[in-house]
């Protein structure tokens, strides 16, 4: 089991940038991929970056890509997103998630990700 915990969300103005953190506790962290989900009111839960368990790999939603950055920090057991000309759309809660399947790559399907974070909240304003 993997607990998770996101930080750093806040309200920014568009164009600005944001970092998403995720601490990571439990021995077999280093051993998933790891995945940052989004949700806003109203939308299903949306794929917005992967990274595999070694982070020599990572994955973007078309709406992220080129402005968004995935990466982790395996000794320190931390996940990060770093967020660049944040737009409006952009708005939602953020999720860290950790896929169910050791020693893989990244997925952009929410069933293969077994242990989910409580959200951070980022609000993108015009």
């Amino acid at each position: 089991q993997v607990q998770l915990v996101e930080s750093g969300g806040g309200l920014v103005q568009a164009g600005g940038s944001l970092r998403l953190s995720c601490a990571a506790s439990g021995r077999s962290f280093s051993t998933l991929p790891m995945g940052w989900f989004r949700q806003a009111p109203g939308k299903e839960r949306e794929f917005v970056a992967g990274i595999n368990y070694s982070g020599t790999s990572t994955s973007y939603a078309d709406s992220v890509k080129g402005r968004f950055t995935m990466s982790r920090d395996n000794p320190q057991k931390m996940v990060y997103l770093q967020m660049n000309s944040l737009k409006p759309e952009d708005t939602a809660v953020y999720y860290c998630a950790a896929s169910k399947t050791r020693w893989g790559t990244w997925s952009n399907v929410p069933d293969a990700f077994g242990s989910w974070g409580q959200g951070t909240q980022v609000t993108v304003s015009s």
